[in-house]
């Protein structure tokens, strides 16, 4: 992905005037110029994104609270888009869901700035709980509203925990992608952990009694 396909994605109407593309495209990548210098997320001022990116702060403050609020939009914009799900079976949108999760890990991977950032924003509560807030609650939300869909039609047990579920599901794929950089990530492995899961969670027919 380019610099210049990275632009902040909004919910609701866009802010701005309609010019407000170029100018958002010159502050998103303005943000990761400095990130490229090696500036921390301490010393990334408005006053400094604003000069390196040729626009008034005015014209960030419309855009933007603050650089939290602006922070977060470009990480956003450096992660791979929200995926649509198929909405076949529980079983193809757990695999969709951990794909993504899978192509955020390799992106980071390759990128030594992501890397860098990521680590840096968990030592800052505000800009963290913002991204939690905007990406991550969004993200775990949607998938416990498929693992419910699954009980609900018969394709998941109906005894199990969903909010717990969605953190088994989604856990193996975290530590390969976040906990161990070492490891592989290899094309097919949410199939992999999907189906391996799916065998205990399937509902099963009630043994007979005994004669």
């Amino acid at each position: 992905m380019s610099l210049a396909d990275m632009r902040p994605r909004h919910d609701g109407p866009p802010r701005g005037r309609p010019r407000s593309e170029a100018v958002e495209r010159a502050i998103i990548e303005g943000v990761m110029k400095l990130l490229e210098e090696g500036v921390s997320l301490g010393e990334l001022s408005i006053e400094r994104v604003a000069r390196t990116a040729g626009v008034g702060k005015a014209a960030i403050y419309r855009r933007w609270s603050g650089k939290e609020e602006l922070f977060v939009d470009v990480l956003r914009a450096a992660e791979p888009p929200d995926p649509e799900l198929p909405g076949t079976s529980v079983r193809d949108d757990l695999v969709v869901l951990l794909e993504q999760v899978r192509r955020r890990g390799l992106a980071n991977r390759s990128s030594a700035i992501l890397h860098s950032v990521h680590a840096q924003m968990k030592s800052s509560p505000k800009i963290w709980a913002a991204y939690h807030n905007t990406v991550v609650a969004p993200r775990r939300r949607l998938g416990i509203e498929v693992l419910r869909r699954g009980q609900e039609n018969g394709e998941l047990r109906a005894d199990v925990d969903v909010e717990l579920l969605s953190d088994i599901v989604v856990g193996p794929m975290l530590v390969r992608a976040v906990l161990r950089p070492d490891a592989e990530l290899p094309e097919g492995l949410a199939e992999q952990i999907v189906d391996t899961l799916l065998e205990g969670l399937r509902p099963v027919s009630s043994p007979s009694a005994p004669r």
